[in-house]
């Protein structure tokens, strides 16, 4: 399997720390940020083949890390994060590109049914 890099973007340290050891345990390449100039600068450095993107941020939200990181590269699967109730806020991440979304607290296993469906498709 070609190494599969995820970005993990959230503000919470507990989220981010428990989806980066789910995900580094399943051989994934793992990077973490806790606000959008280090996402942006992370996905920059690495290349990240799908970003698990938090919606609300302090500084740059969610839709603009979105936004960059599809001017980054337009390849980058974006599966959104949010919040109980953001559904205008998800219209809009779908319409610029986002794959998906899960609303916390999320189901782990679900978000690694679909991290993985996303490696798969991208293997084809």
């Amino acid at each position: 399997m070609p190494n599969k890099k995820i970005l993990i973007v959230d503000d919470q340290y507990g989220i981010r720390v428990l989806l980066d050891e789910v995900f580094r345990k399943e051989g994934y390449t793992t990077f973490q940020a806790a606000n959008g100039k280090q996402a942006l600068e992370l996905a920059d450095q690495n290349k990240p083949n799908l970003v698990i993107l938090d919606m609300k941020i302090p500084g740059m939200d969610g839709l603009e890390i979105l936004k960059r990181v599809k001017m980054l590269d337009p390849s980058i699967h974006v599966i959104m994060i949010t919040a109980y109730g953001e559904l205008d806020l998800i219209q809009e991440a779908m319409n610029l590109g986002a794959l998906t979304h899960f609303t916390k607290p999320f189901d782990i296993d679900e978000l690694r049914k679909i991290v993985a469906s996303v490696s798969n498709q991208e293997e084809e």
